[in-house]
């Protein structure tokens, strides 16, 4: 895709985020982040990097995160959301701990107003997904880190969403929310091919894993919490899935009373999982 025809699609003004702008859903955002912090973060190692670039920090939920776990380190952050960085502009100025530690910046990742070799690492944590040419933001993020500097990725595999007992406005709404995901130029299932994206940018020591929330009756609350906690992101897309005609409010409605039913089933299962990639420059 051509530059200016992503900078026309991505502006805050036409863009349909799947998920919307609202405060509802940046609190939201907030609770996802610390939900799932620790899986996101339980091999993550920032110790030698210094300078870190956070593409897509959004409402800032990854950055308090970052800034929190790692001390040392200083945090450039580039979305392309007004409404996104004022947010995250009043999280971080709320947290002592990243008080002169930070900067925000209103940017298209696809053409970054940094200089070559500014950074000596990145992260990217659920932003792939929705962006219309995931190649052209890792090669943006490829020429600003300096030689050795190491990008971590967290991305979404959807086709991995399983569900038990057997919910089908669960899997209608599923399929839409994917479909609507992909008709706005993003790609559900872009983490299964972030080994072959750095692969083609010439990145080195390329390193993939799957994470996987896999909960049944061995971890019964932890399997409650987190289908309640994906009920509200299903929901999270129901406005703009039912304006846009992809789903009913009837099958809103009975996703709703299929996740409460399967929260509460004895026998339930949940399985998600999420693709971590790392390599270097």
């Amino acid at each position: 895709m051509r530059p200016e025809i992503y900078s026309a699609l991505m502006t805050e003004k036409n863009f349909s985020y799947l998920h919307g702008f609202s405060e509802k859903e940046q609190l939201r955002l907030r609770k996802q982040a610390r939900f799932a912090e620790h899986m996101i973060y339980s091999k993550l190692n920032l110790a030698n990097v210094s300078e870190l670039l956070e593409v897509g920090c959004g409402v800032g939920a990854q950055s308090e995160i970052l800034l929190r776990r790692f001390p040392d380190l200083k945090l450039t952050g580039i979305d392309r959301s007004t409404k996104q960085m004022e947010a995250a502009k009043q999280l971080l100025a709320e947290s002592a701990f990243a008080q002169g530690r930070y900067s925000l910046k209103e940017m298209d990742a696809t053409n970054m107003e940094f200089a070559a070799n500014s950074f000596d690492g990145a992260f990217l944590c659920w932003i792939l997904e929705h962006v219309p040419d995931p190649i052209r933001v890792l090669s943006e993020v490829r020429r600003v880190l300096r030689p050795g500097s190491a990008v971590f990725i967290t991305e979404v595999m959807n086709a991995s969403f399983f569900l038990d007992p057997y919910s089908p406005n669960v899997w209608k709404y599923w399929m839409a929310f994917n479909e609507y995901q992909r008709a706005q130029h993003g790609d559900p299932f872009v983490g299964a091919k972030l080994g072959n994206f750095l692969m083609q940018l010439g990145y080195h020591d390329i390193q993939t894993e799957v994470k996987t929330w896999f909960l049944d009756n061995r971890y019964p609350q932890s399997r409650k919490d987190s289908v309640e906690y994906w009920t509200d992101l299903l929901l999270s897309a129901s406005d703009q899935l039912v304006a846009a005609n992809y789903v009913s409010p009837e099958i809103v409605d009975g996703m709703k009373l299929e996740m409460a039913k399967v929260a509460n089933d004895p026998n339930a299962v949940f399985f998600y999982s999420f693709i971590q990639a790392s390599a270097k420059t």
